[in-house]
């Protein structure tokens, strides 16, 4: 939620319901904020502040001064906005430590102390994880479905120009318990998009990854699924249609043309353009049916449908595109099953267990892919061991287990 106009921001509230976790160290204590009241009859919640002070890593363009979160540099330039944004937008997040939780919650309430003005904006997001990787980011309207063990917070504040004011004092969260459905995963949901190429080499991404030549990542036009820096918390497949190239790649940017449409979610909890059909960018209504006049989220009269962002390696090398198309996109944080992770790459998919085998695309570095089941194929002598075992992803295609730092989510057995 975006607040305006100069005032105080006394609360905003998430009311989340995410799933189960593993222990992590817990966050340490913020400054002082207002507690979160608790419910009548209601057990009390766990309460605990986010630490606000930056110590850098995933944090991108934020300091802890005078008691206040703010951007390290508010001036609006290519190097602090997300590529979407149409114009000068500086933009910083603070991503706090995961919070192990002391019994299981379905529920967070975030209360944040904001202050904003003059274009200036201040958000507070929650995820939580569950055994098949973290939910995507969720403020004040989220609600999921499984009970939770870990919670992470992250705050972003923007300033359109030097006028601007985001800061932040406090940010406290509440875990408890509310009446919930689990909801078995499904499959991962593919769509058909159009994609173009993000280009950008020497900007920064919005988790702050400096964008390097041939660079291996993906953007989407939400921070609902924005991986943090060094992380592939959220992968996506991108295949050619006609599904000879294929890569994986982590979502480290926003966009294109909107940051706030996350177009693959139902309109019961998509952010904006709630009235389109789900798994239909707004970028694309806008290009072929003249939705919203024509215009994105920022005014700009849309000149291509794209809904999905490609890194020059992704769209060079893994796709082997030479031209903006469309492409099959598999948003793998929405299904369940087994994931590797890729520690090392980015890592040849091979049509069978040894390097003799076609590579039929490409899996970046901390991209998180489906596997299916192990073989035994040609030694390896890789990153982390030397082995054997190659790994079959959902697909049919093949990685030596030589460059996958770990795997979760489920037990892979011999094929």
């Amino acid at each position: 939620m975006a607040h305006s106009g100069r005032r105080i921001v006394v609360a905003l509230t998430a009311l989340l319901t995410v799933a189960a976790g593993l222990p992590c160290t817990p966050a340490s204590a913020a400054p002082p904020s207002t507690a979160v009241p608790a419910r009548a009859g209601a057990p009390d919640p766990e309460r605990w502040s986010v630490d606000l002070a930056v110590a850098g890593g995933d944090d991108v363009n934020v300091a802890w001064r005078s008691g206040r979160l703010r951007l390290a540099d508010p001036r609006p330039t290519a190097r602090t906005r997300p590529a979407a944004v149409g114009g000068p937008v500086a933009e910083g997040i603070l991503l706090s430590a995961p919070r192990t939780l002391d019994r299981p919650a379905t529920r967070v309430r975030a209360r944040l102390a904001a202050r904003t003005g003059d274009g200036g904006t201040a958000v507070a997001q929650v995820r939580g994880w569950r055994s098949r990787g973290w939910t995507e980011w969720r403020d004040a309207e989220a609600v999921f479905d499984e009970p939770v063990r870990r919670v992470q917070a992250r705050v972003v504040l923007t300033t359109r120009d030097a006028a601007s004011e985001a800061t932040v004092t406090g940010l406290t969260l509440a875990a408890d318990s509310a009446a919930t459905t689990a909801v078995q995963p499904a499959a991962p949901l593919t769509y058909r998009v159009y994609a173009t190429r993000i280009g950008l080499v020497g900007g920064t991404t919005a988790n702050g990854h400096t964008v390097r030549a041939r660079d291996h990542f993906a953007a989407l036009p939400s921070r609902r699924g924005l991986s943090p820096r060094g992380t592939g918390d959220y992968t996506v497949k991108v295949c050619t249609t006609s599904g000879s190239r294929c890569e994986y790649a982590p979502v480290w940017d926003v966009g294109p043309w909107n940051t706030r449409d996350d177009w693959w979610n139902p309109s019961s909890i998509r952010e904006n353009w709630k009235d389109l059909p789900r798994g239909l960018p707004e970028a694309q209504a806008a290009y072929q049916n003249g939705y919203n006049g024509g215009r994105d989220q920022f005014g700009r009269t849309v000149r291509n449908p794209a809904g999905l962002d490609l890194a020059d390696g992704t769209f060079w090398d893994g796709l082997r595109l030479t031209d903006n198309a469309w492409v099959d996109v598999t948003l793998l944080w929405t299904g369940g099953g087994a994931r590797a992770v890729v520690g090392s790459g980015p890592l040849n998919l091979r049509a069978g267990a040894g390097t003799s085998y076609a590579s039929r695309g490409l899996a970046a570095t901390y991209a998180q892919v489906p596997v299916q089941c192990y073989v035994t194929g040609q030694r390896i002598a890789g990153t982390y061991r030397t082995t054997t075992r190659w790994y079959r992803l959902v697909g049919g295609t093949y990685v030596s287990y030589a460059y996958l730092s770990s795997i979760y989510g489920g037990t892979v057995s011999r094929c």
